[in-house]
């Protein structure tokens, strides 16, 4: 049973209420926040409204709805009416939306409770959560290590169990990164398959919500609820096929689990060690381990960080001065204004790729790198059409490391760009794939491995992902931080 369904088995059961849940949380995160650093903003008044209104349908006996009356978190780029949404950056604090996100809009009608905002890169840009202006987000198996990022203060506050689940967003392995960082699931869905409407854009052809959990149980069943069909959002096709939920417990025997050679170059040894253990383990539940070539893979980092900066230097020009947020004091005349503005109120990173996706998208050099990247994009995309016709999923570490001290990322942001190696192939590919832990190093620390499935088809790769997780519940720890059910 995974931790959602233990809630709402207590709460329909009578075990505690949800107002008391609500509390012991709230509490938790009172005690543990000053050194997770997980949460920017709680929200005491909304989540003990909505737990107020749980409990009186417990009374009256009508039965919960999927994730009614869990306490839960949203990453602070994903649009909330009337709360402060920063993408802790300097340049939107005090910024309040004036509409919901689609998937906070379905979660508030499923009666899930919000706890509060949580920590990240600002503007998702980062692999460590240093990047915010509020510090950022540490590690719950050990603090003086980060919690990854960019949904790094998502990833703490589930680790930490002072959220029972959390969504963050996913570009180029936002959710799977910290979920691998913190010893926990973190799905990345099919691009489109869940609505980016009120998700505040980084690069808005990569860009994608997921959810961060404690169990593969647990990420399928908000993936199922937050997958629904979204009008407002031109690429959202919503979940395709029966719910997630239903098809975790299928065989997998004689399904065939691809290993790309190429995803085991670079990696540390413990976690090359972790991942190919867990290929021993399928192979004693009958699956098959396929290994085999995908070179395009060399191109993936290089082609995700031109596409990736050249849209967030589009993306990130709204932030003027003139229309919300951030407004410099002085200036003289409107490019002044606007300049300053811009210099003051966002931080080193985010100008870096700004400048870096203004110089590929300008005249002399748009062929030279940003169309070549387009190029190469193709290729990668066919390559794992390829690959997907000769095995069902594909298994490869999350990340090359586990968990970095605080600051290292800091110092060298290039170094810290090719932790992001593993990952970014997938939101070029608009692929699904599933972090789930598969070990500790000998400090300790969490290591993960992703499940990536062809497109649509996360059933697939969260039924893989549960087998495993069945099979070795001694990847899945608690730490010493939260509420324990």
């Amino acid at each position: 049973m995974g931790y959602i369904e233990k809630i709402q088995s207590m709460l329909q059961n009578g075990e505690i209420s949800c107002v008391e849940l609500t509390e012991k949380y709230l509490k938790a995160i009172e005690e543990a926040n000053g050194e997770l650093n997980a949460y920017v903003t709680v929200t005491p008044e909304v989540a003990l409204e909505q737990a107020k209104q749980v409990d009186e349908k417990i009374k009256r006996g009508e039965k919960l709805l999927p994730l009614e009356g869990v306490p839960m978190t949203l990453k602070d780029n994903i649009s909330t009416n009337g709360i402060e949404t920063t993408c802790c950056s300097k340049i939107l604090k005090g910024y309040k939306p004036i509409y919901d996100a689609k998937v906070w809009e379905v979660l508030k009608k499923n009666n899930a409770i919000l706890l509060g905002k949580t920590n990240m890169d600002e503007f998702a840009m980062g692999s460590s959560c240093e990047t915010s202006c509020f510090g950022g987000a540490t590690n719950p198996f050990n603090t003086d290590h980060v919690a990854g990022g960019s949904s790094g203060g998502v990833a703490s506050a589930v680790g930490g169990d002072i959220a029972a689940f959390g969504l963050g967003s996913d570009t180029g392995g936002s959710i799977r990164q910290p979920a691998s960082f913190c010893g926990i699931v973190g799905l990345k869905p099919t691009y489109g398959a869940v609505s980016r409407y009120g998700l505040v854009a980084y690069a808005s052809s990569l860009d994608q919500i997921g959810p961060i959990t404690k169990t593969v149980e647990d990420a399928s069943l908000v993936y199922d609820v937050i997958s629904e069909y979204d009008e407002n959002d031109s690429t959202c096709e919503g979940r395709q096929g029966k719910p997630t939920y239903d098809t975790l417990n299928n065989d997998i025997k004689g399904m065939k689990i691809g290993i790309a050679r190429e995803y085991l170059e670079g990696v540390r040894e413990d976690v090359k060690e972790a991942v190919l253990e867990a290929a021993k383990k399928y192979e004693e539940m009958g699956a098959e381990i396929v290994y085999f070539d995908l070179p395009a893979l060399k191109f993936a980092l290089p082609v995700y960080y031109i596409l990736a900066c050249a849209e967030a230097s589009s993306n990130l020009g709204r932030y003027d001065g003139i229309r919300y947020g951030y407004k410099t004091e002085h200036y003289e005349g409107i490019h002044d204004m606007i300049c300053k503005t811009r210099s003051e109120g966002f931080g080193e990173e985010v100008k870096r790729r700004i400048l870096l996706g203004t110089y590929v998208l300008s005249a002399g050099y748009y062929d030279a790198y940003y169309k070549k990247a387009q190029n190469l994009r193709g290729t990668i995309i066919k390559a794992f059409d390829d690959a997907f016709k000769n095995v069902d999923v594909i298994l490869a570490p999350t990340v090359p490391m586990t968990a970095f001290k605080s600051g290292e990322a800091t110092s060298d942001p290039v170094e810290t760009y090719l932790t992001d190696i593993c990952t970014v192939p997938i939101n070029i590919a608009g692929l699904p794939s599933v972090s789930v832990p598969c070990g500790f190093n000998k400090k300790g620390m969490p290591i993960g491995m992703q499940i990536i499935g062809d497109k649509f088809k996360e059933g697939k790769i969260l039924n893989v992902a549960y087998k495993y997780e069945q099979a070795c519940p001694e990847n899945f720890k608690d730490t010493k931080w939260g509420v324990k059910l």
